[in-house]
């Protein structure tokens, strides 16, 4: 009789504790989940902002041609990063957006030379509505840059993690790609000159 008790107890501990295991991978795989997806969300964010961008400066660069008809190369280089911009999107890759970000960064530093080359640019109405949207649409990024890496390093950290990281492995989560500068230039401090 103790021995059948003895037993039974047994099985219920063992049926308790992989009760608990299960219940522990299902709690971590799900918190993975969720984080990826927020990963997702916020880098979707970005691309919001980044398509914003992308159809903004058309109009900046067709009314800065009005005033600067040799600035033509602006709009071949902005149509170039968004040829880039539009690879990146169907890939999902963040280096290939940094790099097409980059070309547009080079396109606008011209586009805003170009406006103090022509004073009476700075004065017109839709180029100083589309500088300001543009503006705001730039803090917009630089905010859902630093976003998609906060949430991308909470990922990743959860990923790598011990226990956690048994479980991400097994289920071959992969690390979340930081947004970085990978040009050293862009590093250093802007130097303006008037």
């Amino acid at each position: 009789m103790f021995f059948l008790a003895t037993g039974t107890t047994t099985i219920i501990i063992i049926l308790v504790l992989l009760v608990v295991i299960i219940g522990f991978v299902i709690s971590v795989y799900n918190q993975l989940v969720v984080l990826r997806n927020k990963v997702k969300n916020s880098w979707s964010q970005i691309d919001v902002q980044l398509k914003r961008r992308f159809d903004m400066i058309p109009n900046l660069v067709e009314t800065v041609k009005g005033y600067a008809k040799h600035e033509e190369s602006i709009f071949g280089e902005f149509a170039k990063a968004r040829g880039l911009y539009a690879q990146s999107q169907q890939t999902g890759d963040v280096a290939k957006a940094a790099e097409a970000e980059k070309g547009v960064a080079g396109a606008l530093s011209r586009l805003l030379m170009v406006q103090e080359q022509y004073p009476e640019l700075k004065a017109n109405e839709n180029f100083k509505e589309l500088m300001a949207q543009l503006k705001d649409t730039e803090d917009k990024i630089a905010y859902g840059r630093q976003f998609y890496n906060d949430t991308a390093l909470k990922f990743n950290n959860k990923k790598e993690v011990f226990p956690t990281n048994i479980i991400a492995n097994l289920f071959k989560f992969e690390s979340a790609v930081f947004f970085e500068v990978t040009d050293d230039s862009e590093r250093q401090a802007v130097k303006v000159k008037f």
